[in-house]
């Protein structure tokens, strides 16, 4: 097992890989900026090592610094949790040149990954149903590029293909735009990514978005824990996460995930990841693969009772996989809401004072957060300041859990989402399930 490791990271998911490390005796070395001294996952790390000032790019985001911190302390791995380097492939070969284990994938498959063309050409050799397209990158040929759209039938969207988190995309509704669409979308992908490469999908209107879990080790094993539905989104970020996805039969479900093993298999993929799909109308199709631990982990951990951030740290230290796939059971039905510092109206950012805090309990409750009474919320990152989940034997269940937690739950000092989260929890769409990724938006009245 891993002696010592890096936690390249802050807030919830910092805290959350501490503790799981405390578990399997691992010791820890907690990186922060000037602006994280009071994490709580500083105040209880084994060592600490100030690597900036509070921005997240003079910190979080310092390469060398992050390695420093590891070799100033002789750690043996670095674990980067989700966001910031997580998926940069470049941090992943310095972590590895510099002689440290880098908690993830490797450096290779983090950079086919990201690239969504060579992601969705390696999907496509393992089996795994994806979105019809112009199977490659879009080249200067005009009329090549009409005559395919056409094909595939408008909608269509075009990406980028180092783009992701509902960045570097636009969708085309007629011939008309399509070619000035093309030009601004490579253009904007260029300065955002690097890479101007664009690439054509069909446009999905209606879809839910739902993903699946993966682990896989060093050792050529793979298995998947099930799917998540996180259809619930604002601006093509998450809101709420649940898991099983309302809807999906056994049979789907073992079908597609097996595939998606085995595309780890394929592609000598090592640690967590998650495939994400759109599906509508019964048929599912892989957008993009996840390199990483993922914010929406805990609903799969209540379903399966997998650990999946212990998994992490053991295919890191060389183990091979403690499951097979005949050990996966799904039981029960897993919510969870992200709590925002930020206003429920109009999403603005509320950093703060917490004066005030009540974690609601209860069974079937988790808690995942870093914030304590008299925790300021920097305005630096994220607004993201914990996640909810609830689980029960049925989704009924979790979801009068999530109602009864969601209003015990007291953040006083800053405005947050929690009147938010109680309305999408009382809204008979969301009781039902199944709606898909544009419903919260048309809801708010989110153009």
């Amino acid at each position: 097992m891993i002696e010592k490791i890096v936690i390249a990271n802050r807030g919830e998911i910092a805290l959350r890989i501490l503790r799981a490390c405390r578990e399997l005796g691992i010791k820890t070395v907690a990186v922060h900026s000037e602006a994280d001294r009071d994490l709580k996952h500083v105040r209880l790390a084994d060592e600490t090592v100030c690597i900036g000032p509070a921005p997240s790019a003079e910190s979080y985001l310092q390469v060398h610094s992050i390695i420093s911190a590891a070799e100033v302390t002789d750690a043996v791995a670095i674990h980067p949790g989700y966001g910031f380097l997580s998926e940069n492939a470049d941090f992943a070969e310095r972590v590895e040149e510099s002689g440290f284990i880098f908690i993830g994938p490797k450096p290779e498959t983090i950079r086919m990954m990201g690239d969504k063309i060579t992601a969705i050409e390696a999907m496509k050799a393992a089996g795994v149903p994806c979105v019809p397209g112009s199977d490659g990158p879009l080249d200067s040929d005009e009329r090549r590029t009409l005559a395919m759209a056409r094909e595939i039938g408008y909608p269509v969207i075009i990406k980028a293909a180092g783009g992701g988190g509902g960045r570097g995309m636009r969708v085309v509704h007629s011939e008309a735009t399509l070619l000035n669409a093309i030009s601004l979308t490579r253009a904007e992908a260029g300065s955002a990514f690097g890479n101007d490469t664009v690439y054509m999908e069909k446009y999905l209107e209606n879809p839910r978005h739902v993903e699946f879990q993966v682990l896989a080790d060093t050792h050529g094993n793979a298995i998947h824990l099930g799917e998540r539905d996180c259809s619930m989104q604002r601006r093509h970020q998450k809101v709420v996460e649940e898991a099983p996805a309302p809807g999906i039969d056994e049979e789907t479900r073992q079908r597609l995930g097996e595939r998606c093993a085995e595309a780890c298999r394929r592609i000598g993929y090592r640690g967590a990841g998650t495939f994400e799909f759109l599906y509508e109308n019964g048929e599912f199709y892989f957008i993009e693969m996840n390199t990483r631990i993922q914010v929406e982990h805990p609903v799969t951990e209540m379903i399966t009772g997998v650990d999946i951030v212990k998994e992490q740290l053991r295919i890191a230290s060389g183990e091979a996989l403690a499951y097979q796939q005949s050990d996966i059971e799904v039981r029960g039905h897993a919510i969870e809401c992200r709590i925002n510092a930020e206003d429920p109206d109009t999403f603005m950012p509320c950093p703060g004072d917490i004066t005030h805090l009540h974690i609601p309990g209860g069974p079937g409750i988790r808690v995942d957060t870093h914030i304590y009474d008299g925790y300021r919320v920097p305005p630096h990152y994220d607004s993201m300041i914990g996640k909810l989940i609830a689980h029960g034997e049925t989704r009924h269940s979790a979801l009068m859990r999530m109602k009864t937690a969601l209003s015990e739950m007291v953040i006083d000092g800053i405005r947050t989402n929690i009147p938010l989260q109680m309305r999408i929890m009382q809204d008979e769409a969301f009781a039902k399930g199944g709606a898909n990724i544009h419903y919260l938006e048309k809801k708010l009245g989110i153009n």
